[in-house]
């Protein structure tokens, strides 16, 4: 259950516009949402320390998330000229049909997803390392590193990520807001994609000896 004395929000999933997709590509921008999305709320200058950058830089790459809606100021929260921020509410969709029609929008697109990749990996990598010795017993046994290997359709892996997103996105729904005793941050790592180097098995009536495209 999340904690009562958390306000309702209620989020809705955003797709992500070409304008906003370009304005949230600067690898530093990237950082603090992830940060912010992570750990909750931050000062530009806590931001700076975490990231080893300038609470002028934070400060500024702050405004500009705030301009697109990726972030906002926390109400009530902060003393004289100290503003926290939060990530504001919701998940976004950087598969947006009109990003995808143009280069810089691949690219931008490319440049968030190569910064989410590095940072999800650099956290898996670190529980691995650390996670159960410096961890109490019960975060290792009810964590979960897995990998399944399956020949399935595009169609079948649509329908499959559709059900997985409903799922966690309910749970997630519960719990994002809660500061219980006893909870921390918690990531749950999802992957699934075709494999590029891997062959399309034809259909029965492709010609023998061709592949589908």
């Amino acid at each position: 259950m999340s904690d009562s004395n958390e306000p309702e929000v209620v989020a809705h999933d955003r797709e992500i516009d070409l304008e906003s997709l370009k304005a949230l590509a600067h690898p530093l921008r990237v950082k603090i949402f992830d940060v912010l999305s992570t750990y909750g709320s931050f000062t530009a200058s806590g931001l700076a320390e975490r990231l080893g950058e300038s609470s002028g830089a934070t400060s500024y790459h702050l405004r500009q998330l705030e301009k697109h809606g990726f972030v906002r100021e926390v109400a009530g929260k902060g003393v004289g000229r100290e503003r926290w921020w939060e990530r504001t509410p919701g998940g976004i969709n950087l598969g947006a049909t009109e990003a995808k029609k143009t280069s810089a929008g691949r690219e931008a697109s490319q440049l968030v997803m190569r910064e989410w990749s590095s940072s999800r990996e650099r956290n898996l990598a670190e529980f691995l390392e650390r996670g159960y010795d410096e961890l109490d017993d019960k975060w290792g046994e009810a964590s979960l590193v897995s990998l399944t290997n399956v020949f399935i359709t595009a169609e079948q892996l649509s329908e499959f990520s559709q059900r997985y997103m409903a799922m966690v996105s309910e749970f997630a729904d519960l719990h994002r807001y809660q500061k219980t005793p006893g909870s921390r941050p918690v990531q749950i790592q999802f992957h699934a994609f075709p494999v590029i180097d891997g062959e399309e098995i034809p259909s029965d009536d492709t010609p023998e000896g061709e592949t589908t495209s």
